[in-house]
């Protein structure tokens, strides 16, 4: 605690403003470096949710090594309090640097290293410390400027403090990545946390400073915001190198929505590849296997009403419509920028077989769990084509009450197949998804396929990436699904009456249902909301 003795009447009167100037001035910059704070906060849960996924896993990684950190942080800053003035300008000239320069080197360590967690721990720890350090020099500091008891300056400083974080919590989301995106808004926002500590100790605090230190602070902040600004000058070129870093030479688009970010490479449709997020979900060299699979044996029996829940790139579309009896076809996708590139990129509308342009394609933009709980519709066939259960964003999509809500879209005799991750690599994942649906009564019949050789950059949900060489003793990855219906598990085999798919026969299910029941694992509980048992393990 502060001793209020230092606090002192004649000290006042070597500052070059009026005391109540002063503490106003010193509470704005707690203002501003508490909104910096924060940001930096949800910039490196943000940013390794992205990167790492798992979003509740990394949140309470990043908050909890924080807040310890700024534990630590307090404790150091009792050692500068001799000496509040000159301190804190080093404590903000170090933060502005670090949490500015924190995405950049985040995004680096991924895309050239391949691992960002100790990346993200190391700058949680540091960016803990430095902020832990701020109030205790601020206590200091506005007990300098302004007589007034320990208890009056603790208030003034959280409150400060608070107020500060709700705008840079608020104006994260809704400003900085909407106007500047990760990498620049943390750039910025290290430019005004330089700014506004470094111009409060120059202006305020300056007859505290001797003319050596004044002269390190301004070295130091100019030092910082100079290399910030040169960062944001280059940041485009960084974010290209960086991308062919991770996706290669042949990156033709990459757009970043409020969802994810997609990138397309690959000169055409035979060469395609649809990464979101950073992860492989289409590869034009195998995806017909993929879908073929999720898509043919569930459309044995009744077909005229289609669901298709995600599948946005119109591909589980395309073999949906090989079928002249399908009469709609209802795709539910989240991210609208991902049907507009089905339908304009020449590649992947040329892969998909330009679906959206037939009549009995309807498409709605919206959550598939919201959109199921209002619909009223009955279907004969519904898709689950979403994202694996390990992305926390997608925990719900796999979740027992999800479930529940396709087993009443369904009509009577109806089917749902599910992707439901990598069998080989991921069984746990997919016996929880099996489990989760029979918790509704639904019945399963599990089966997997293979896909495209082991390779890099692979997709935690739909398998394997590049061929780098290495031919056929190499082990392939494979893709698992559920079939399922009310009650009784459906028959798994080829849809009759409709057309032949170039990978799946009688045989390919027949192995694939074995090697599924060979490798179950007995015994799991359920995913649901309040209880989620998926976790990223990619």
């Amino acid at each position: 605690m502060i001793d209020q003795q230092t606090s002192l009447r004649g000290g006042a009167a070597r500052l070059p403003v009026r005391p109540r100037t002063g503490r106003f001035l010193v509470l704005a910059a707690v203002f501003v470096c508490a909104a910096c704070g924060l940001v930096y906060e949800l910039e490196l849960v943000a940013l390794a949710s992205y990167l790492i996924g798992d979003s509740v896993t990394q949140a309470s990684v990043v908050l909890s090594v924080m807040v310890f950190a700024m534990g630590i942080g307090s404790l150091l800053a009792k050692r500068l309090r001799c000496r509040a003035a000159v301190g804190f300008g080093m404590v903000e000239a170090a933060l502005a640097l670090i949490g500015g320069s924190s995405a950049l080197v985040l995004y680096a360590s991924f895309a050239w290293l391949g691992d960002s967690q100790y990346a993200l721990v190391g700058f949680s720890l540091a960016i803990g410390v430095l902020i832990g350090a701020e109030i205790p020099l601020l206590m200091t500091l506005i007990q300098r400027v302004d007589r007034q008891d320990a208890g009056g300056a603790v208030a003034d400083l959280f409150a400060a403090d608070y107020v500060g974080a709700l705008v840079g919590g608020l104006a994260f989301p809704f400003l900085l990545l909407p106007l500047l995106g990760q990498l620049t808004g943390a750039l910025f926002t290290g430019a005004v946390n330089a700014a506004a500590g470094g111009a409060l100790v120059l202006w305020v605090f300056r007859r505290d400073l001797t003319p050596r230190s004044r002269w390190l602070l301004v070295l130091a902040n100019g030092s910082v915001i100079a290399v910030l600004a040169t960062a944001t000058v280059l940041v485009d070129d960084f974010e290209r190198a960086a991308r062919r870093a991770v996706y290669g030479d042949r990156v033709r688009v990459a757009v970043r929505t409020g969802v994810q970010e997609i990138v397309l490479t690959g000169a055409d449709r035979d060469s395609l590849g649809l990464y979101l997020d950073g992860r492989l979900r289409v590869s034009a060299r195998d995806e017909y296997r993929y879908h073929e699979a999720l898509v043919h044996p569930a459309m044995n029996g009744p077909r005229a009403r289609v669901l298709i829940l995600g599948g946005g790139d119109g591909l589980a579309a395309r073999e949906m419509l090989r079928y002249a009896d399908v009469r709609s076809v209802t795709v539910v996708e989240l991210d609208p920028a991902v049907t507009r590139l089905a339908r304009t990129d020449p590649a992947l509308s040329g892969l998909n077989g330009h679906a959206y342009r037939d009549p009995r394609v309807s498409v709605v933009e919206a959550d598939a769990f919201t959109w199921l709980r209002a619909d009223r519709g009955r279907y004969d066939v519904v898709v689950s084509d979403l994202p694996d259960p390990g992305i926390t964003a997608s925990t719900k999509l796999y979740s027992a009450e999800f479930y529940g809500l396709v087993a009443e879209a369904l009509a009577p005799g109806g089917r749902l197949v599910v992707h439901a991750g990598p069998l080989g690599a991921r069984p746990q994942t997919f016996w929880t998804v099996e489990a989760s649906m029979r918790a509704v009564g639904l019945g399963t019949r599990p089966y997997r396929v293979t896909g495209r050789y082991t390779g890099l950059a692979a997709s935690p949900d739909r398998g394997g990436g590049e061929d780098r060489g290495g031919g056929e003793d190499r082990e392939r990855e494979d893709w698992g699904f559920l079939l399922a219906g009310p009650g009784a598990a459906p028959r798994l085999a080829p849809a009759a009456g409709g057309p032949v798919p170039r990978s799946l026969g009688d045989r390919e299910l027949r192995e694939g249902a074995r090697a599924a029941d060979e490798a179950r694992l007995p015994g799991l509980i359920p995913s649901t909301l309040v209880h989620p048992r998926y976790r990223e393990d990619v």
